[in-house]
């Protein structure tokens, strides 16, 4: 059988309850670089990426959209700097149920693991190593590298075909816990695999219409990925 790729979603996914730091961070960094406060919880971040919540918090803090897309670059870059400088705790008892099992029982069998994720780049590395889960994952798209978390799934995808990793016989999965998790899947056309570890209403992942929905990552029937 030709090579599968499964891609991960971080948070709700892989890990839950992971602490205020990353939050925190891209606070900072909005005041950081522009002089400008806005309290995160006024700004919707579940299943969102980085890069859309930074641009928000600094329009809802009074930057003209122009003023916004030029400082964003530079807050992007404060958020990771910030979270990599703060103390985050060991992350080990944050994974979802299952993780560990699944991650090392697809690796083992040849399967590639990648991440498609809303965080920006060295926030997603440093939280997967401080939950012990990083080396699993060959690569990654994140927050900074797209608007959509569509367009990053495609990202994953052509990567993983540019490397020679999947062929067009390849079974390609792409694992998450938000309602844009599943959007995502849809618009690069691979599995969606609907995980309720996080805090998505159950009427809201089923009406996105994922493939295959599990409570959690110990129901996953490894024979669909």
């Amino acid at each position: 059988m030709a090579p599968s790729l499964v891609l991960f979603d971080i948070d709700g996914t892989l890990t839950r309850g992971a602490g205020p730091q990353h939050l925190i961070a891209l606070e900072n960094s909005v005041l950081e670089v522009t002089g400008r406060h806005c309290p995160i919880h006024n700004i919707p971040v579940h299943g969102m990426l980085d890069n859309v919540i930074l641009s928000l918090m600094m329009r809802a803090a009074g930057l003209a959209e122009a003023e916004a897309q030029f400082a964003l670059p530079a807050v992007m870059e404060s958020a990771q700097r910030l979270y990599l400088e703060t103390d985050v705790p060991d992350l080990r008892d944050k994974r979802c149920p299952g993780v560990p099992y699944i991650l090392d029982t697809l690796t083992a069998r040849g399967t590639h693991l990648a991440l498609v994720t809303g965080n920006l780049t060295r926030i997603a590395w440093h939280k997967l190593s401080r939950a012990g889960i990083h080396h699993y994952f060959r690569y990654g798209a994140f927050g900074e590298m797209a608007p959509t978390r569509g367009e990053l799934a495609k990202m994953a995808v052509a990567r993983a075909r540019s490397e020679g990793l999947i062929d067009s016989h390849s079974r390609i999965s792409l694992i998450g816990d938000a309602a844009s998790d599943i959007q995502a899947a849809h618009d690069a056309g691979i599995q969606s695999i609907s995980v309720r570890t996080g805090i998505t209403p159950l009427e809201d992942l089923i009406a996105a219409r994922p493939h295959v929905l599990i409570d959690d990552l110990t129901h996953l029937d490894l024979a669909i990925v």
